[in-house]
């Protein structure tokens, strides 16, 4: 009778060939997007930094080297300062709209007596799958003062004499944009604070009304020093998104009129594409000051985030 014999392991050489095996599939499935990624990102953002240094309309074949002087222009040009202006200004009031009205939402929309709550958070989510440019066309028509919906409803109203040029008027356009700005990414902020309210215990509202707590001194005493790190991270996340909203101001108001629109994202968009002599050279510059305030932006995300993790501990 003879002896079972045992299965041989396999040998190191054999398992490092099949991990390097397993590496070379992982690498190439991978190459198709580092490509695309190198092409249409890391190459953009290097070359707007060389292109900043240069006189160079896009097109001809000469290119000045100038140094800084694109970027001492851009810090000597009102414009430029107008749109930095008017950027800070739509975050300003576009973030704690947001931040606010998605919040107060979130309260009602996380009550278990709130009926109808899955198809309220849809609708309210809806508007950020909408592709932003299409809301722009179509919210120039909704505000139109000849035959928009709004002018209708506030003329039937008694509010207005006559049809209000929203899109048409400096005093009321960026206004105008940043109430559907909010409204189109409302849910997206809201989704942030469910998410956030999820993780509180629901154990702690049931010992706090227990012991006789108003709704009003559950939420303060409750949920917003228990939401405080979630606030941070919601705020900076806001701040940033609020910063990109190129295709909706191009779309509703073109960054006009009387320059009261005119965001940077739109401010080195006409300097490089649509200006009557194009200034690639200078809009670069422009985009890297703007990049660098997004930097700015992003450290300042970092901070927050490890600031709510070390409040959450």
């Amino acid at each position: 009778m003879t002896a079972p014999t045992l299965a041989r392991p396999p040998r190191r050489g054999t398992r490092g060939l099949r991990i390097r095996r397993t590496e070379f599939w992982v690498y190439l499935f991978l190459l198709p997007t580092i490509v695309l990624y190198g092409l249409f990102t890391v190459y953009p953002i290097i070359g707007s930094y060389w292109y900043s240094f240069l006189d160079w309309n896009g097109f001809d074949a000469v290119k000045d080297f100038i140094g800084l002087a694109n970027y001492a222009e851009a810090i000597h040009d009102p414009l430029f300062w107008n749109a930095f202006k008017v950027t800070v200004l739509f975050t300003v009031v576009a973030v704690p709209l947001k931040v606010i009205g998605a919040f107060a939402l979130a309260m009602v929309l996380n009550s278990p007596r709130m009926p109808w709550r899955g198809f309220f958070r849809t609708a309210f989510f809806l508007p950020v799958v909408t592709t932003t440019a299409i809301v722009g066309i179509v919210m120039q028509f909704v505000f139109d003062p000849a035959s928009g919906p709004v002018n209708l409803v506030l003329i039937k109203l008694g509010l207005v004499d006559q049809g209000v040029n929203f899109l048409g008027s400096s005093k009321t356009a960026l206004w105008t944009v940043i109430a559907v700005f909010t409204w189109k990414w409302l849910g997206q902020t809201l989704i942030y604070w469910l998410a956030a309210l999820q993780t509180i215990p629901r154990e702690l509202y049931e010992a706090a009304a227990i012991d006789g707590a108003s709704s009003s001194k559950i939420t303060w005493h409750v949920t917003l020093p228990l939401l405080k790190p979630f606030t941070i991270i919601i705020t900076l996340l806001t701040i940033e998104s609020t910063l990109h909203v190129f295709d909706l101001m191009l779309t509703m108001t073109g960054g006009g009129p009387f320059y009261s629109t005119q965001v940077l994202e739109i401010f080195i968009y006409e300097q490089a594409f649509t200006s009557t002599v194009p200034r690639l050279g200078y809009a670069s510059a422009a985009a890297v000051l703007f990049g660098l305030f997004v930097f700015l932006i992003g450290l300042l995300q970092l901070i927050g985030i490890r600031a709510a993790q070390k409040a959450r501990q």
